[in-house]
């Protein structure tokens, strides 16, 4: 059975806010997920809500995947040390098996960095995932590619969250960076889109505009997704098992027919 986990933002911002991350990671686990992904951007008290949810993650058997909203380097392209080990210190306290960042400012002069960067995750048990996210410098697939061919090349190969949605608002062909990228994805945020008149907006992958179906095909089969579009209604319970249940679906329907 294919993993889904759940992005906690997908519950809304001011709902999360409300009634804070573990509510929501419970509500989750009755839903079906294998996991959920933690937003550090969403936490009001981090030494209080980490610890509460690394409790309910090791009582649960969820999976977790801690989210910190932080890049990796400033815009002058120097490595933001304290921004990655507060990510990795909050990852650890969750107890989350991976952390979820963006390159934010690297560049060219940012690569006598990747040793720095290769020593300091060398002594954490978390494993660095680097995501696509809205921006040119940080999701476009020419950033992408420069980034992993550095670090390839310095023997430091790190993995990808792939956000399906997000190549839409840097204005990258999300089929494109799929199979150009595909080799380093260990983990996919399922993100359907669609186009208002003045931006892009986040729904399911059902309802979306993009080429979905052909972007997941592109992508390795066994690496866990993550519903990262807005969950609501009068039963969310109902409504977020749905769409778990959907995913898997969607997956099974996919190594089918592969």
């Amino acid at each position: 059975m294919h993993k889904v986990l759940i992005s906690l933002s997908s519950f809304g911002a001011a709902e999360v806010r409300r009634h804070g991350q573990l509510f929501f990671a419970r509500l989750g686990h009755a839903a079906g997920a294998d996991g959920v992904e933690v937003r550090g951007e969403l936490l009001a008290d981090p030494a209080v809500e980490l610890p509460a949810l690394a409790t309910a993650v090791r009582e649960t058997g969820l999976g977790a995947v801690y989210s910190s909203p932080e890049g990796l380097w400033h815009d002058d392209g120097a490595l933001d040390d304290a921004a990655l080990a507060r990510a990795l210190d909050a990852a650890a306290l969750l107890g989350a098996a991976c952390l979820k960042m963006s390159i934010g400012g690297f560049g060219a002069n940012s690569l006598p960095t990747l040793q720095e960067l290769q020593q300091r995750l060398g002594r954490s048990a978390v494993e660095l995932l680097i995501e696509n996210d809205q921006t040119a410098a940080a999701g476009s697939l020419a950033a992408m590619r420069v980034f992993f061919g550095a670090t390839e090349t310095r023997g430091l190969p790190l993995g990808m969250t792939f956000d399906m949605g997000n190549w839409h608002w840097a204005g990258e062909c999300p089929l494109q960076a799929a199979t150009a990228l595909a080799p380093r994805v260990r983990y996919v945020h399922c993100k359907g889109v669609q186009r208002q008149p003045k931006r892009w907006v986040a729904v399911p992958l059902v309802d979306s505009a993009a080429p979905w179906r052909a972007v997941l095909s592109a992508l390795p089969a066994d690496v866990p997704w993550a519903i990262e579009y807005p969950l609501a209604g009068d039963d969310l319970l109902a409504t977020t098992r749905n769409e778990i249940l959907q995913l898997r679906a969607i997956a099974a329907q996919a190594q089918a027919t592969s």
